[in-house]
């Protein structure tokens, strides 16, 4: 057996996970908890855990709040896609949608003191790159296995 041979069967394989699931923080909890045990089996750096575990709650949260508005009758549709080298999620709600461009700063003057707002920011500042599609029912975030991956972007003023 040549060395190509080993390697590529001693390489971790990249796994796919895909769910439905209703406007439940519970189940999103079980889910986001079976997505952190496939991205930790491949050995993921603590800042990549960290940034994964905190990206998914956020826009699961965003997803069930405030995009289905905590109905149980709409469901998230979740996509996890994750290798050794990077992972890649959708988060889908069926609310209304948002506009990206027109979400405020929360770290502006007058939106400091507001109790909501940040998951957004919190996702574009942890995850490599990120997309709002579907007119913003639809967020596709990546994440290098990477202590000191590039953020998504930031917002501004």
């Amino acid at each position: 057996m040549s060395n190509d041979a080993e390697c590529s069967s001693a390489a971790p394989r990249a796994r796919s996970l895909r769910f439905t699931i209703p406007s439940d923080f519970e189940r999103s909890r079980e889910v986001q908890q079976q997505i952190m045990a496939e991205v930790e089996s491949l050995g993921y750096c603590e800042a990549a855990l960290f940034a994964i575990k905190l990206s998914l709650d956020e826009a699961l949260v965003n997803a069930i709040k405030h995009g289905n508005r905590l109905d149980k009758s709409r469901t998230v549709h979740i996509e996890a896609d994750i290798g050794p080298e990077q992972a890649r999620f959708v988060i889908e709600d069926q609310g209304p949608g948002f506009d990206r461009d027109v979400v405020a700063d929360p770290r502006c003057d007058g939106n400091l003191e507001k109790c909501c707002g940040r998951g957004i920011l919190l996702i574009e500042a942890y995850m490599t790159r990120v997309a709002w599609s579907d007119n913003g029912r639809r967020c596709t975030m990546m994440r290098v296995n990477a202590p000191n991956s590039p953020s998504a972007g930031s917002m501004k003023c």
